[in-house]
């Protein structure tokens, strides 16, 4: 996988990008992931709904063709998007997110913080009593009896600090996960974040962790390009 680090680039200028290079691959095209920051942005997802924007303010609403609810962009947050042929990686949608997340949490924990599933809600969660407790979450994904619904995710005790929005276009991946390290989390509160509404988001910086973008860019980076190896 060539790893492309692209800085602070514009969110729908972006997308566009991503979009053509999806279309116009062929499959001897080699896979690539972009790393990058984007200004000050709100996305809203294909699901999205408007009553999710509370007051937005002065930063934009960008329409998206991305799986989920609304979520924002900012500087200080480390945006990663895997452009990948699923169908010759040898690994279906579900696995493919599993694996990202996986990412995350392998990166986390060389930061010292210990990165938790949300049963019924993709995205990483810390514990904000103590974000390095490796104690099991009660609201862990488990097995379930097949045809049973998933359960309704619960956040007690916990922040956001990774979410994920994924696009998969004839086999395809496009969009990606988005790790906060040192942002303004101001926007967070005029939206319900991913859709929940009271959902607290966190960086590693209120976490206690201090840490640089470039380092936890260039940790993310590895880890990807580590778990989405076919």
């Amino acid at each position: 996988m060539q790893t492309r680090f692209l800085g602070l680039a514009e969110y729908p200028a972006t997308v566009e990008a991503m979009q053509q290079f999806t279309a116009q691959r062929t499959p001897d095209t080699r896979d690539q992931l972009w790393i990058c920051e984007h200004p000050a942005t709100f996305t809203q997802g294909l699901a999205g709904l408007p009553s999710h924007l509370l007051h937005t303010g002065d930063i934009p609403v960008v329409q998206t063709n991305r799986g989920g609810q609304v979520t924002y962009h900012g500087p200080g947050q480390v945006v990663a998007y895997p452009l990948i042929d699923l169908q010759q990686a040898g690994y279906f949608v579900k696995e493919y997110v599993f694996r990202l997340e996986e990412a995350v949490i392998r990166t986390l924990v060389q930061l010292g913080v210990t990165g938790h599933r949300v049963a019924g809600a993709p995205g990483i969660y810390v514990r904000l009593d103590d974000p390095s407790s490796h104690a099991l979450l009660p609201q862990r994904p488990q097995m379930r009896a097949p045809g049973t619904p998933a359960p309704e995710p619960v956040f007690d005790g916990l922040g956001k600090i990774a979410a994920l929005g994924i696009k998969v276009s004839r086999h395809c991946t496009y969009h990606g996960v988005a790790l906060n390290v040192k942002m303004d989390l101001e926007p967070y509160h005029r939206i319900n974040p991913c859709g929940y509404a009271g959902l607290q988001t966190v960086d590693l910086s209120t976490i206690g962790v201090d840490a640089q973008w470039d380092e936890v860019a260039a940790i993310l980076a590895s880890e990807l390009s580590t778990r989405l190896s076919p």
